[in-house]
């Protein structure tokens, strides 16, 4: 028994995907609403609270292997629970940040995380990704209504990661040998700007989206009312004010683990087009 936590999102969506396809079974999808999840057949959805671990017990019986992505509900509890329920094999999508920015506090805290596994005494595979391709949908309402996409940090180019890519590589961490105790930085084909990003959306959309660059402050001033300022600060470090080489660096990790090349950022655009139209 595999269970997939964030079964309806980015990841998890596309993860309980490629196993059902590949007839891996049986399998489980953690949902806070099974009633309204959509879940590939012979999938069983099942309800939990990542904030609340005691609601995972009904979930994770039975369950070996688990997908869990950190830093969205309560870490410690719910390694804990996982392990006292049997689970053998955690596969967690942490952050390239942990390599590259470790001085920043979400790295620091996804460290927490991997750390806190490793020492759980259950087999692990921790997973690396740098920005998502998803991140652009930030922009969706902006390009929707056909006004003009402000991004800070326009030229710097990122290894934007497709998300179904990373489901891909915890694909085969959780149904293929060679996998546990290894830790995979993942990264997209190639660097991509904000701007090539948002021309990739238009390139998709069959129109012209308008772009224009503004300052880290304008850029933080607009974030700090979702993120908070010391989180707006983090992600403005690292998506362009303390760009380093290592995390512009690509690496062939998809490709390696895989078998299959990482998915450029233009075929997420094409996928996803219906979210800007």
């Amino acid at each position: 028994m595999i269970l997939v936590t964030g079964a309806t999102g980015n990841i998890g969506r596309a993860l309980l995907k490629e196993l059902h396809a590949r007839g891996v079974e049986p399998l489980r999808g953690l949902t806070r609403d099974a009633a309204r999840a959509v879940m590939p057949d012979g999938v069983e959805a099942v309800e939990g609270d990542l904030a609340e671990p005691a609601s995972l017990q009904p979930a994770l019986n039975g369950v070996r292997s688990l997908f869990l992505v950190s830093r969205v509900g309560s870490d410690g509890g719910i390694l804990a629970a996982a392990r006292q329920a049997g689970v053998e094999h955690v596969v967690l999508v942490s952050s390239i940040t942990v390599q590259t920015h470790p001085h920043l506090g979400p790295a620091a805290e996804n460290l927490e995380v991997e750390e806190l596994l490793k020492e759980s005494g259950m087999a692990w595979t921790i997973l690396r990704p740098t920005q998502f391709a998803s991140n652009a949908l930030m922009w969706a309402a902006a390009i929707r209504g056909r006004e003009t996409v402000r991004a800070p940090y326009a030229e710097t180019a990122l290894p934007t990661i497709h998300p179904a890519d990373i489901a891909s590589v915890a694909r085969v961490a959780l149904t293929e040998p060679g996998h546990r105790g290894r830790t995979y930085a993942l990264t997209g084909p190639e660097p991509v700007t904000a701007r090539q990003q948002v021309e990739a959306v238009a390139a998709a959309l069959g129109r012209e989206v308008p772009f224009a660059e503004i300052s880290r402050r304008e850029a933080h001033a607009r974030m700090v009312e979702v993120f908070g300022s010391e989180a707006a600060d983090a992600v403005l470090d690292v998506t362009g004010g303390d760009v380093n080489a290592e995390l512009s660096k690509v690496r062939t990790t998809v490709a390696e683990v895989t078998g299959a090349p990482a998915r450029p950022f233009r075929q997420w655009a094409v996928e996803n087009a219906d979210a800007f139209r």
